[in-house]
This record gives structure tokens, sequence and C-alpha cells, in this order.
């Protein structure tokens, strides 16, 4: 399979970083979990194919719409289950072919894919290139509304070349192309299905992948079934259900009684129970996310650079991990995780100091403090965490008054601006830098797309865009570096850990892993 000599090396960068942390972090390798001493279970002989799997999670899907996607929930139901995409990326972090069995790049700005034959979509539309027109046509329409179109701007054109054959036209060379392609975005959809249900897609979604969609019951749980006419290794599981369960106990006690097989999102409070029991194994996964506390700079008195550097410096980010999160992950310096593309060692945080927090507040007016509200869903970890908040911002005379909403809640108003301090992660899933920088930063992205700082500012738009262009990864690297010092300078938002993905996985369930984009993958799982 013919690439760029740029993208060789992107991919060798991107599957050394995540190679290395999978070492520190304890990651199951292929078919295994990790048990409570670190180690690896090997896929067990024993194992059957068929049967139901249950995951118990915390939160609901909001969406099961591609194009109109907002948190790792949805994408995880959907993404190498119902939709697949034109590539996809392996345990490796490599990108290997999906709908399309090979792929070169004919110059700087047109890509050339060879398109799967024989391939139905679950309402027997077949998919050839038209689908895949159709497709990026319908994430870019206007009328449409996706706020993910930005992830597809720079192609101008996807043209048919044959029914197997199609050719993506950029505007300008693209780097982050294959991972925007790989990504739960860059599913394909059907067709029919688009003429069919318009924006009403997300209660019927309809891709190609190894299981059909059969039912949502919102806040209770989500359906899926065996594709008998898949395409490629039929699935081992005849039916998938994602059931939602927001007490973190009454997870656990799902899967220790085995009413449940998996429990995600798994609270760091409840590792050692994890690990410590006879029924239940802990997954414990390096990830593309990153834990924040947001900022929303549009709103006083967080549109002064200087009460956000306050607030950045009266932040006790140890103290913060070792307490709130039981050291799992790592203290965070910016926005993009070491397994990342576009990773930069070299950028400063603002570090703890009480005494720079004070002054900083005084030459902006604000030395007697202010009152301010932070916005969380309901998580235990962002509960406790802000809790923490209260009793450190309480130090430099910020009263924080604490609202806890319903995640669903919590997300729209973070996407129309209502928060003022939020608490938030970002989970990549691309591994590019682009997808970070682009969503979180660029003013572009203001609100739902994923900048619910309401950040903007001319310098790191022009450098995000131009790091979306630049074919050299070493130069690339450097621009995103001077972007992420800028944002972390101007204390855009409060990056704090690095988070890992954790699960409570039932002894004798075999094959279960979470991507680092923190999606469960599903395609070799067996049951005890």
């Amino acid at each position: 399979m013919k690439k760029t000599r740029f993208f060789q090396t992107l991919l060798a960068m991107t599957v050394a970083v995540s190679t290395a942390l999978a070492g520190c972090s304890q990651a199951p390798e292929a078919g295994g979990t990790s048990n409570s001493s670190g180690q690896t279970n090997a896929s067990s002989p024993a194992g059957k194919e068929g049967g139901t799997l249950v995951i118990a999670r915390l939160s609901d899907a909001n969406n099961l719409d591609p194009h109109f996607l907002t948190q790792i929930n949805s994408a995880a139901i959907i993404h190498h289950k119902v939709y697949e995409g034109l590539v996809r990326m392996d345990k490796e972090s490599k990108y290997v072919g999906s709908l399309a069995s090979e792929w070169k790049q004919l110059d700087d700005v047109t890509w050339e894919f060879k398109l799967r034959s024989g391939v139905t979509f679950h309402d027997g539309t077949p998919f050839n290139a038209e689908a895949v027109k159709k497709t990026i046509a319908r994430v870019q329409d206007p009328a449409v509304g996706s706020n993910r179109a930005n992830l597809f701007e720079a192609i101008k054109e996807v043209k048919v070349v044959d029914d197997t054959t199609v050719r993506f036209i950029l505007h300008y060379p693209y780097a982050p192309l294959l991972s925007v392609l790989a990504s739960a975005e860059g599913g394909i959809l059907s067709p029919k299905a688009i003429e069919q249900y318009g924006k009403d897609l997300t209660k019927h979604p309809t891709g190609t992948g190894p299981y059909k969609f059969e039912s949502w019951t919102p806040g209770q749980e989500v359906v899926l079934v065996k594709n008998d006419s898949y395409w490629g290794d039929k699935p081992k599981l005849d039916k998938v259900v994602f059931k939602t369960v927001p007490e973190d106990t009454t997870r656990l006690a799902m899967v220790e009684t085995g009413e449940a097989n998996v429990a995600e999102q798994l609270p760091v409070t409840e590792v050692d129970r994890v690990k410590n029991s006879p029924s239940m194994t802990l997954g414990r996964y390096p990830a593309f996310a990153s834990d924040h506390i947001g900022i929303n700079n549009s709103k006083k008195p967080f549109d002064d650079v200087r009460v956000r550097q306050a607030i950045a410096h009266a932040i006790d980010k140890k103290t913060i991990l070792q307490g709130v999160y039981n050291d799992v992950g790592t203290v965070a310096h910016s926005s993009i995780t070491p397994s990342m593309v576009g990773y930069s060692p070299n950028v400063k945080d603002l570090p703890y100091d009480l005494e720079k927090s004070k002054k900083l507040l005084v030459e902006a007016g604000y030395g007697n403090g202010f009152k301010a509200t932070i916005y969380l869903n309901d998580n235990k970890a962002r509960v406790s965490l802000a809790e923490v908040l209260q009793q450190q911002l309480k130090q430099i005379n910020i009263d924080l008054e604490v609202k806890v909403l319903e995640f669903g809640a919590y997300i729209e108003a973070a996407n129309k601006g209502e928060t003022e301090l939020f608490l938030s992660g970002w989970g990549n899933a691309t591994g590019d830098a682009d997808y970070n920088q682009y969503n979180l930063f660029h003013t572009k992205s203001q609100g739902a797309a994923g900048n619910h700082a309401f950040y903007s500012n001319p310098e790191v738009d022009k450098l995000i865009d131009e790091g979306r262009k630049e074919k050299d990864e070493e130069k690339r690297k450097q621009i995103y570096e001077k972007a992420q010092q800028i944002e972390m300078d101007e204390a855009a938002m409060v990056p704090y850990r690095f988070s890992e993905n954790l699960a409570a996985i039932q002894k004798g369930v075999e094959g279960v892993w979470i991507s680092p984009a923190g999606h469960i993958e599903i395609d070799d799982v067996t049951m005890p």
C-alpha cells in the first residue's frame, strides 16, 4: 500500500509513543485483560462465540449520527460496530484498510481509494463510490448543520472514478486526512437512509458494520444485533446491549453478579475493589484523552487573561491527581497527550503559585475575590474534584458554587456557553493533534464543535490552520508546540490530567479492550 513518506513517519511516531505509554500503564495486549497484579490474561481457549454482551455505562448516548457526535459515549456505540470508515486504526495505532482495501496519494492534494466490492449497507443498499461521495456531501452541507463539518473542510471534491474507486481532491495539503477518515465521524452512511431519515438518522443508524442497530430506549439502553450479511469476519456475538447505569457501585455490582459483562467509565476510587475481586478483572488502557478545568473566556471576569492565569496558578494538580484520581494518569501540562502525534514535552505549564495568583487578581481589580459557578456532570471523580477546587480557589478569595447536571444537560449548557467554570475532558478520536487543537481552540469551533471555552486568538487560529497543511512532521510538531504554549500562557483552559481508560470486566470474558480514543472494541470478544 503506497503512502507518502510523511505518513509513514507520522504513523511510526504514533505507534512508538503509544507502545511506550502502553508499557507504562500496563495496558492489556490483544485478546487479554489486565488482572489485579497488572499481568495480562491471554485469550482463553474455553471462550465461546455467540451470546449477549452487556455493557453497563455511566451515561446514555445523546446522538447516534456520525455527523452530530459530541461525546465518546455515543461514538463508542456506533464506531466499528454499526458504521465503518474507509480506513481504521488498529491496536498498534496503524492505519489499515476497512471499506477501502488500499489507497495512495497521487499528489499533495489528491488521494485515491480503492473500495471493497460486494459490501452492502444494513438496509440492502450497495456500498460504492457514490455512497462515499454522498456521505461527505452531507457532512459538508450547511443546510444539514453538522457540528463535525470542520473536520472535512479541507475536502474540495469527492470524485467518483468508478464504482470501486474514489478520489479526494483537497483545497490544500491536509496532513490529518487519514486520521479523520478513521474516526467515528468518518463513518460511511447509507445513501438511502440519508434520504429517508434526514436529521432523524440518529434514530435509525444504518451502516455496513458487523452489528445492526435494533433499538434505543433513551435513558435505558441501546441494542445492537449481529449482522449475518457482514462482508468481513463474522461477528462473534449475537447481541450487544449498552445499558445506562449512572450509579458507579451498581455498575460494578452488575458485573460481580453476572448481570453485566463489562462496566465502563470505572471510577478511579473503585480500582482496588476490581483488582481484589474474584469475579472481575481490571482493564487499564492508554488514552488519547486529557481532563481540564474549563474557563469561559467570553464571560466576565474570565475574559481578563490575568483572572484566568490567577486560577491556573492556584490549582495544585499533584494534589488533585493523588487525592481525587488515586494516581491514575499523570499530571498534564497541555491538552495533547504523550501518545498523540503533535505532543511536545517542551510546553511549559503555569506552576502552582498562590502569591503569583493573588498578585494577578489584584492587578485585574479583583483583589477581594469574587463569586463564580463551576458546572460539571454527575461523575463521581468530578464531583470530588469540584469540592477540592472550592478549597483551592478559596485561598485566593474565589467563592465557588458547584452546579452538578445530568450529562446531557451539562453538554447543552456548555455548547450554548452558559457555563462559567466547568469540568470536562477531551477524548481525541484520531490520535492527531489537529483533532484537539481545531476543536478545542479554533475560533470556528466555539460551541458545540468543542470550544466550550469560547477561546479566540487569531495567532492560534493561524497556527492551527498551518498545522493542518504542513507535510513535514518536524515543522508540524513545532507549529503545535507554539500553539500549545500560547494556550497555556493565556490559560485558555487548565489541563490537569492525562487520563487512562478503565473498565471492569467479568472474568471469562475475553477480547474486550478500549481504544486510545475511548471506544470499547468488541471484534474478538468471546463469552465464558
